[in-house]
């Protein structure tokens, strides 16, 4: 099992600088996977300091050769797909094939939906995201896309150069398991992102019999052979390391490929710390 952390893209107190630190100290100190959150209003504070996720990254994959980069999770519903495919597949080629991106329908919270006018209504976002994600899908691909839906077109284009990964750019779902629809979306990807709770002021942690059930009802592997994804986690890391790596090792024997755990803004010297003591291993 892999691990990976969930980052903040904005607060208060963190600055775009403070966010190119983090992503570089976390491939010092050993993590396997820097994944920043996507909002283009920070759901903390009073109109908050927010940084886009893919122009940090980007920098990030200048002054990183290993670590793997990308989001958790991006609201498709609110992104033109062909312009964060692009964005990816750009991301792609600067990381040296590092790249990822993880799509939902948004977080109910997300100020910057009815702020900018975007839609609200959870079972237009929900059919945006399916339409969606299968354009996205195909245009990671490199392969020549033809798509006509009630929300997005294609007339027979592919994004060149191809992506570094073959056969294409890994895409993780991400959703509640309480709506089964994200198992259902998730089948069409490469990994999913899943959490219990529809109510994100909420949180429970799966347990490892939680994990495997979950397992067993996603594909096998993914599009390149490689086993499908199954990253869990979301939290900020408890204080009884051993019951917690305890916890991680019953996980990782279910099943789960990835543990992510969250780092919130706060004091850019305590998320530093968060990110220099390492991966739970």
């Amino acid at each position: 099992m892999r691990h990976g952390l969930e980052i903040c893209c904005g607060g208060a107190a963190v600055t775009v600088a403070d966010l190119v630190a983090l992503g570089e100290l976390a491939e010092r100190a050993g993590w396997d996977g820097v994944f920043l959150e996507d909002y283009l209003v920070h759901h903390a504070g009073d109109e908050p300091p927010t940084w886009d996720p893919w122009l940090v990254l980007a920098v990030v994959a200048a002054r990183t050769e290993r670590v793997r980069l990308g989001t958790t999770v991006t609201a498709l519903p609110r992104r033109r797909p062909a312009k964060l495919a692009r964005e990816v597949l750009t991301l792609d080629h600067l990381s040296g094939g590092r790249a990822g991106v993880a799509v939902g329908v948004g977080d109910p919270g997300d100020r910057g939906l009815a702020a900018f006018g975007e839609p609200t209504d959870l079972r237009t976002r929900a059919a945006m995201l399916d339409e969606g994600l299968d354009l996205l899908v195909g245009l990671l691909s490199g392969e020549r896309v033809t798509h006509r839906g009630t929300h997005y077109r294609a007339e027979g284009v592919a994004l060149r150069p191809a992506p570094v990964q073959s056969p294409r750019v890994p895409v993780w779902v991400g959703g509640s398991t309480q709506a089964r629809a994200v198992l259902r979306r998730a089948a069409r990807a490469d990994g999913i992102v899943p959490y219990k709770l529809t109510d994100t002021d909420g949180w429970s942690d799966f347990t490892a019999d939680e994990v495997a059930d979950l397992v067993a009802a996603l594909p096998a592997t993914r599009a390149d052979g490689q086993p499908f994804d199954v990253a869990v986690g979301g939290r900020r890391r408890r204080a009884d390391e051993r019951a917690e790596r305890a916890y991680l090792t019953e996980l990782a024997g279910a099943g789960a490929t990835w543990w992510l755990e969250y780092v919130p803004a706060g004091d850019p010297a305590a998320m530093r710390a968060a990110v220099a003591r390492g991966p739970l291993r």
